[in-house]
């Protein structure tokens, strides 16, 4: 099955709903960056959140959500956009740690409690929207849910689950944001807060198979959806060799030398998708003309 967003509506207009199924869109994360289970389960719900959270944007805006909780993962770093694309990583990928008390993975533990979580949303304006709020749970979906309510002043609850095989790959990604529009009465709010404290792991359901669409009606009631809009999501990362040459030759001439004394070469490598991108002595040498013609020209 191919992973997907929806993006809904319920109660008549008084909810909004996104809901997405992103197995694939995490195993990617997880083969790219070998991610361990414990950190794969982290890595995978900052993923599904932050998926989430740019389709709410225009197709060109992107979002980075940076989660720093003090704990032995380090940062875990994310970047998306508005049109179902998502790229991330973690400073420390093998990490895993024995099931908490619940039976499942210790997300909070890798992650910690003792820091934020930052969203910065560039929206194409000069000005960049940045919101940040302290980690309350180092479960992150929590997180997410109290960074809406503070930040944003958006009464919401977020769900993330990720399901890891034993031999480390991924099983099953998933999560909903359920969000309260003004005006919302008391009534429907009860009746969804009702329904979050009895429906199924998000994660249970996608590995029963549930769609996204699915997942919205068992959180807020079969004929209260209203799907507004499918979007399909992917792993994707938007680096290149031209990007990562323009890098170097911003190092200068001294540096980019030094590259070719001491190693004949240099190599780059992307912290998002980890791909490698290899550059000859001559194409080194290529950007210092290139560096020395720009300056001759000014």
């Amino acid at each position: 099955m191919e992973d997907y967003l929806v993006k809904a509506l319920a109660f008549d207009g008084k909810i909004r709903a996104y809901a997405a199924r992103s197995t694939n869109t995490v195993g990617e994360a997880q083969k790219r960056h070998d991610t361990w289970p414990t950190a794969t389960a982290a890595l995978g719900r900052a993923l599904t959140a932050g998926v989430m959270m740019g389709s709410m944007m225009n197709q060109d805006d992107k979002i980075t959500i940076k989660i720093e909780g003090g704990g032995p993962i380090g940062i875990v770093l994310i970047d998306a956009n508005g049109k179902g694309e998502v790229r991330g990583y973690v400073t420390n990928p093998h990490i895993h740690f024995p099931l908490n008390e619940a039976g499942k993975l210790d997300v909070r533990r890798a992650v910690g409690t003792q820091g934020s979580i930052t969203i910065v949303k560039d929206l194409g304006v000069r000005e960049m929207f940045s919101g940040q709020t302290p980690i309350v749970s180092g479960e992150i979906a929590e997180d997410f849910t109290y960074y809406y309510a503070a930040s944003e002043q958006i009464p919401s609850s977020v769900g993330l689950g990720v399901l890891v095989n034993t031999d480390n790959s991924v099983l099953a990604a998933g999560g909903f944001i359920i969000q309260v529009m003004p005006g919302c009465d008391e009534e429907t709010i009860e009746a969804i807060e009702t329904r979050l404290k009895t429906v199924e792991p998000i994660s249970k359901m996608i590995e029963k198979g549930y769609t996204p669409e699915q997942i919205l009606e068992a959180v807020l009631g079969e004929g209260n959806v209203k799907v507004l809009e499918t979007m399909p999501i992917q792993f994707k990362c938007n680096c290149s060799k031209e990007r990562f040459g323009a890098a170097i030759q911003s190092l200068g001439i001294q540096e980019i030398q030094e590259m070719i004394d001491e190693d004949g070469g240099a190599e780059a490598q992307c912290h998002f998708c980890m791909e490698k991108y290899y550059f000859s002595k001559e194409e080194l040498e290529g950007f210092i003309r290139e560096i020395q013609a720009k300056n001759e020209s000014k």
